[in-house]
């Protein structure tokens, strides 16, 4: 995976819309199944005019966490406001159908015995029907399918689909947007298309948004800020940028892209490892770490004097721009680098390498 810097898909909040104020603040979230606590202690924020992503493997707690903000859930402990209103701690749970909440998840849920403009229209409670009818023709042209308003569902591609239902869930004018796994059904290029689409009609109509995924890309792309759920808890917040570059722990480094790891021990601020010396100066001597290295990290040289780090090719398989080396060390065990085709290279060739410290990292075990 590319790094953060390169593959940002649509420009971050400006200051000044985030200076509008906090839309959504979790604080103290905490959640039990039975004996099983599936959210402990999650607090965050969503500034006006941003898009966040909760992102984590699944079983983390990211789409508990989502349900109780909608309301879905009932809270047990923690608190969560919604601009100056407190909509949910214990004992207070205000009705999911008040909190002026949008919700998007990966099954879309429209009607199919309705039709596209009755599906959006459907949203939109106590209001004449000419002005009903003059709403739905503004969000359905907003994302660009009114000319579509007759048909049914069944009678639109994914794509579509996941616009009309964005449209019914801008209906009600929300204060905040949830999407729950939104894209994830549609494939990568089209999915690319929509997500890019939806974020700028939220980013236009001014709704904050949260966006719950399990992919570290998307959350990349998206995101303004990500905040990093492992086993209930939340690691680590941040720019994504920021993540990528700066994460807290093995966990967190290993979610955004392959990586090469190696387990050793310090002396002298130094971690040994089979690809060369690694600075480790936070950590007291004979402290077990794991060193880990991204791509990046790792740059790769044909070595036709026998005098570089790395060691052999003993395989490769192309994948469109990019080669997957299998490189066998010295010390006996074999690594995985994903390099441009560019790089040359041929089953049987030694190679150098050349560390890049930027993207190395090393974390207590």
């Amino acid at each position: 995976m590319s790094s953060a810097a390169t593959i940002m898909e649509r420009p971050r909040a400006t200051a000044a819309a985030a200076a509008q104020g906090v839309a959504l603040a979790v604080s103290g979230l905490t959640h039990r199944f039975g004996a099983t606590r599936v959210v402990d202690d999650v607090s965050f924020a969503v500034p006006a005019g941003e898009v966040h992503c909760l992102m984590g493997p699944s079983g983390c707690g990211k789409t508990t966490t989502l349900r109780l903000i909608a309301g879905l859930e009932t809270v047990q402990a923690g608190r969560i406001t919604l601009g100056d209103a407190v909509i949910a701690e214990p004992g207070h749970s205000m009705p999911p159908e008040k909190r002026r909440i949008g919700l998007l998840f990966q099954d879309l849920a429209l009607f199919p015995h309705l039709s596209i403009a009755d599906n959006v229209a459907f949203g939109i409670k106590g209001d004449a029907r000419a002005e009903r009818d003059a709403k739905v023709r503004r969000l359905l042209d907003m994302v660009g399918m009114a000319r579509h308003a007759a048909k049914f569902p069944s009678q639109l591609s994914g794509g579509e689909q996941q616009r009309v239902a964005l449209a019914r869930a801008l209906a009600p004018q929300p204060r905040l947007m949830l999407l729950d796994e939104a894209f994830s059904s549609l494939d990568a290029s089209l999915r690319t298309e929509v997500r890019a689409e939806t974020l700028r009609i939220l980013e236009d109509a001014g709704v904050p948004t949260l966006l719950v995924t399990h992919d570290p890309e998307e959350a990349i792309v998206a995101g303004d800020r990500v905040h990093v759920m492992q086993a209930g808890r939340l690691i680590q917040s941040g720019p994504p940028d920021e993540l990528y570059k700066h994460p807290v722990n093995e966990f967190v480094a290993n979610f955004f892209g392959p990586t090469v790891r190696f387990e050793a021990k310090t002396r002298g601020g130094l971690a040994w490892t089979p690809l060369g010396m690694i600075a480790a100066p936070a950590q007291p001597d004979e402290t077990p770490v794991s060193v880990v290295f991204r791509a990046e990290a790792l740059h790769l040289r044909p070595d036709y004097n026998g005098t570089g780090q790395a060691g052999q090719v003993v395989a490769c398989r192309r994948m469109g721009p990019a080669c997957d080396l299998s490189l066998k060390l010295e010390t006996g065990s074999t690594i995985k680098i994903r390099k441009p085709v560019e790089t040359p290279h041929h089953i049987g060739m030694r190679m150098g390498l050349d560390i890049d410290q930027r993207y190395t990292f090393v974390f207590p075990q």
